[in-house]
């Protein structure tokens, strides 16, 4: 009777402190460095969604790993709302890459909302003798083992990406990893590397530059962004796709109503007219959702992205 009282005591403790939430800063763990593709967007919507919120939201960069190292800090945080994880695709991707996590993206999260999805661009140095993907997929086959892509690590989802691409093609083209998509972009552009899957944030302003030469983008519309690029699918590479998406989710175990609390103000947020703007400008699309949409959408992305895994033998680094 006394266990059943003390356990009633702290439900009613939680419950009461999830309803004056939040009342101080709130951290959002991002997994990549400053400058990268995730930092941009959060950058974009972090103002207004802190102003909806009532508190200040800081970042915390925990980089390593493939993200793990975020993951498992946000997943053995206190589940009181005030630790958040900047989710991508790793979630998805990491249990079939990894042998043992010390989380499961499935059961530690408690998803709050998806935060904007992006398609990547296939793009090349301007010196490779391609413009379009049946080019370059000529050039490879001519070439086998010859071509290098670069990426910002092995398991990475532009590694996947681009394994996609070379499963989809039946192309050899080399695997040149990175620890971070900035360097790997930059010797892209300097032609040490001839092309790479990259997030449209990041490769936009190069494109536009002339520094690269986006050939094809991975989602299954044109971006607005580069209206005049085809798709993948456009491009004559069937049912290929390979979107980036961010979320914001909590530890397993965050109160309900702080869940609701954080979907209500970051939803609100991403559907302000300023925001289509903003996101427009750095090549990404709000995408709001409620958790259970995002839960199902990890779940969904994890399937495919193991089987591309398996088929391409790779193994984490």
């Amino acid at each position: 009777m006394k266990l059943l009282k003390a356990l009633l005591l702290l439900a009613f403790a939680a419950a009461a402190n999830a309803q004056g939430f939040p009342d101080k800063p709130v951290k959002v763990v991002n997994a990549f460095a400053a400058g990268g593709g995730s930092d941009i967007l959060l950058r974009t919507f972090l103002p207004k969604w802190s102003e909806l919120l009532g508190q200040q939201i800081v970042v915390d960069y925990r980089t390593g790993a493939g993200g793990n190292v975020a993951m498992e800090f946000v997943a053995k945080s206190p589940a009181d709302g005030y630790t958040l994880l900047m989710g991508s695709p790793g979630l998805s991707i990491n249990p079939g890459l990894y042998e043992k996590l010390a989380f499961d993206p499935q059961k530690d999260f408690a998803p709050v909302s998806l935060v904007g999805t992006v398609p990547n661009a296939l793009v090349v140095n301007p010196g490779v003798g391609a413009t379009t993907v049946r080019e370059l997929v000529a050039l490879a086959k001519a070439q086998p083992g010859k071509l290098n892509y670069a990426t910002p690590g092995a398991g990475t989802s532009l590694h996947l990406a681009a394994e996609l691409f070379k499963l989809s093609t039946g192309t050899d083209i080399v695997h040149v990893p990175y620890k971070g998509g900035a360097q790997a972009q930059a010797d892209v552009m300097a032609g040490q590397v001839q092309l790479m899957f990259n997030v449209l944030p990041s490769a936009l302003p190069q494109v536009r530059a002339g520094k690269l030469r986006a050939l094809a983008v991975t989602g299954r519309t044109r971006s607005e962004a580069l209206p005049d690029t085809p798709t993948m699918i456009e491009a004559g590479i069937a049912d290929y796709t390979a979107v980036t998406w961010n979320g914001i989710l909590a530890p397993t175990g965050t109160p309900r109503a702080a869940i609701a609390k954080l979907n209500e103000s970051l939803v609100g947020t991403l559907r302000s007219p300023e925001m289509k703007d903003a996101f427009a400008k750095i090549g990404q699309e709000p995408a709001w959702s409620t958790p259970e949409d995002f839960a199902a959408l990890m779940k969904d992305e994890s399937v495919k992205w193991r089987r591309v895994i398996q088929a391409a033998g790779i193994k984490a680094q």
